[in-house]
């Protein structure tokens, strides 16, 4: 229990291009929260919006503009994803052990949720959506590892964190929604025999899958080379 409650003391690393005026704001909104509102109901207000992130892809195929829901959900969900660690930790109200079990456990439920949710739409692949599933949450294994052995919780990478993924995809559904060209886009590669179709949304996913695969390569070899410097082997007498 002790190692766990250190985990979630762990040091926050947390570089993004949004990560200065976002935790304003997020103090803000921290302080300016009811009294009855509290870290749970703010977790929960993050999965609902990551429900209505899938279904609202899921509803697409009948009609793009239920696009709009998804972008709401996306909101709702950085507003309690986001804001219910900051609450704790404003009110000092912190829960190392507790918190750190809800907290991630709710991440892998949203994750696959808003994933597989964006597979269901006619915008992308549903295979293509669980590889990035899959490579998504190893990262995020890697993550909780490096904050157990190394006490550094790392947030965001080459200056990319979850809110700015957010914001990716809302710029994405948008033009989805704005742009009809978009809508019935298709590009068609055949690979041994096979032919792959691919719509608008695989093409930002297979950028997005790129850069996480280089991010997860690079950052599994660097932690490797630090752990085998403090944890060397030991010769034989």
């Amino acid at each position: 229990m002790e190692n766990i409650a250190k985990t979630e003391k762990s040091k926050r690393i947390q570089t993004s291009f949004l990560s200065a005026p976002e935790k304003k704001a997020l103090l803000w909104l921290a302080a300016h929260q009811p009294k009855w509102v509290d870290s749970d109901m703010l977790t929960f207000v993050g999965h609902f919006g990551a429900t209505t992130i899938a279904l609202g892809f899921i509803l697409s195929g009948l009609n793009v503009n239920f696009l709009w829901i998804s972008i709401l959900g996306f909101v709702i969900n950085w507003y309690g994803d986001s804001l219910d660690g900051t609450l704790a930790r404003v009110r000092n109200q912190q829960r190392p052990v507790y918190g750190f079990y809800i907290d991630h456990t709710m991440d892998a439920i949203n994750e696959s949720l808003m994933f597989m949710g964006v597979g269901m739409s006619p915008f992308m692949r549903f295979d293509l959506s669980c590889i990035l599933l899959v490579v998504y949450l190893m990262l995020t294994l890697n993550v909780s590892m490096n904050a157990h052995l190394k006490g550094e919780f790392r947030l965001t990478y080459a200056k990319l964190g979850p809110t700015e993924l957010r914001l990716i995809c809302i710029i994405a559904c948008l033009l989805i929604i704005g742009v009809k060209s978009l809508q019935t886009f298709s590009w068609e590669v055949t690979f041994f025999h096979f032919t792959l179709v691919f719509c608008i949304l695989d093409l930002v996913g297979l950028f997005i899958l790129a850069a996480l695969v280089t991010i997860y390569i690079v950052t599994i070899v660097q932690d490797a080379r630090y752990y085998a410097k403090i944890d060397p082997k030991h010769k034989n007498d």
